[in-house]
């Protein structure tokens, strides 16, 4: 791990550092939304730490919440997280060879930490935004899930704060750099297209996976060919 620290730059440190600012603010929006939605302190503490993956916490809160059963919410979680498949080959390398390790790298795996691994340009930076944004984000969102459990009560109207915009915000921010690149930017227009074509008449989750369909165009697209020098 001391060979993570000595890799980790100031620039990258600070960046890492607000997203998980401002992910504590969206743990303490959904503390609160669980807690005020009739669930007992204890359960969104629990989901956090054995989840950790915030959509499919606040998907399985909302389910429950909204009369739906606990298989559905069970069941809407985890395909939520299917996600996690692709990015499992993106970034695999960079969990270690060891299988504690590698277990514990799989359950840090969120969609921040993988977006700041693949932005950087070598394996050791790679490797150091994803553990280092990782554990971040752990303890920061489930410092901010306890605040906002315990906060539940007394906060009656959790939309008005306006907190769970920040999930989106960061993760654009965090994709922008990469649609300089036209082939990256062309699969990402035909995932937001399908989601978006689709979120009518699907279930939750689904559209999620639909816009997955961009990647096949990114995979398939031919490399640009190289310029000759003359």
């Amino acid at each position: 791990m001391r060979s993570i620290w000595r890799t980790l730059d100031p620039a990258l440190a600070r960046d890492i550092g607000l997203v998980c600012l401002a992910d504590a603010f969206v743990g303490v929006s959904y503390g609160a939304i669980a807690v005020s939605s009739g669930f007992q302190i204890w359960v969104p503490m629990l989901l956090s730490v054995l989840v950790f993956a915030g959509a499919a916490q606040f998907m399985f809160i909302g389910i429950v919440a909204s009369g739906g059963n606990l298989v559905a919410a069970v069941l809407a979680g985890l395909l939520v997280n299917a996600r996690h498949v692709p990015f499992g080959f993106a970034v695999g390398d960079l969990l270690g060879d060891r299988w504690p390790a590698r277990i514990a790298g799989s359950h840090l795996m969120i969609d921040e930490a993988v977006a700041f691994a693949l932005a950087r340009p070598d394996r050791e930076q790679r490797r150091a935004a994803y553990w280092t944004c990782g554990v971040g984000l752990f303890v920061c969102w489930n410092a901010g899930v306890v605040a906002g459990a315990f906060a539940g009560t007394a906060i009656t109207d959790t939309d008005a704060f306006g907190l769970d915009a920040a999930f989106p915000a960061v993760l654009l921010a965090l994709v922008l750099p990469s649609l300089k690149d036209r082939r990256t930017r062309l699969a990402v227009l035909i995932g937001v297209v399908a989601a978006l074509a689709t979120t009518p008449f699907l279930p939750s989750g689904l559209p999620v996976l639909i816009a997955l369909t961009g990647m096949l165009v990114a995979v398939r697209a031919p490399e640009p060919a190289p310029e000759v020098a003359r």
